[in-house]
């Protein structure tokens, strides 16, 4: 059985940040299901934008975000299609002091079940940038809902274990991660 990390629930401020150049604030719906599952489980929304596709804006939004000392996680939806306006992985995994590789592997892998091969086209990535988590998933609702609901929720959840996201953030309100350890 999988090692609680914490017997307490560690809120997480957390940005939301759109990439789309078809979408405004009254239909960015996926932007809408983020905030929600983000509040619904007991995080808190600090800041939400919504930027077109132009890469030194949106890694410019990031990188301030990541600089912040009150963001510890930074939700992006959009842009990482293969299109010449998919512009997200490239504007922030510059920022990234260590990628998060088996984000993408397991977003893909999960999403395989629902669209089959076309998984493949996401350019889903997260990394860590000054202890702020940073995680890009596509712009649709549904690839939002996998994302927050089979990988994020858990990993951002303090009493997730044996490991989660917590402990590696700024807001490092519990213990480091010893997976290997057996109890």
């Amino acid at each position: 059985m999988a090692r609680v990390k914490s017997n307490r629930f560690v809120p997480l401020n957390i940005a939301i940040l759109t990439v789309s150049n078809s979408r405004g604030p009254e239909e960015d719906t996926a932007g809408d299901l983020l905030q929600q599952k983000v509040i619904d489980s007991g995080h808190h929304v600090l800041n939400r934008q919504l930027h077109k596709a132009n890469i030194y804006k949106v890694r410019a939004e990031v990188a301030t975000w990541i600089a912040s000392d009150d963001i510890d996680v930074v939700l992006i939806s959009g842009g990482t299609g293969l299109t010449p306006d998919d512009i997200t992985p490239s504007a922030i995994d510059v920022l990234f002091d260590v990628s998060v590789s088996g984000f993408g592997e397991l977003f893909r892998h999960l999403s395989c079940s629902q669209i089959g091969t076309s998984s493949l086209q996401s350019r889903a990535l997260a990394g860590l940038s000054n202890r702020t988590l940073v995680v890009a998933m596509p712009g649709s609702p549904n690839a939002c809902a996998t994302a927050w609901d089979e990988i994020l929720c858990q990993q951002l959840d303090s009493r997730c274990g044996p490991c989660n996201f917590v402990a590696e953030l700024k807001s490092h309100r519990v213990e480091q991660c010893h997976s290997r350890e057996m109890n």
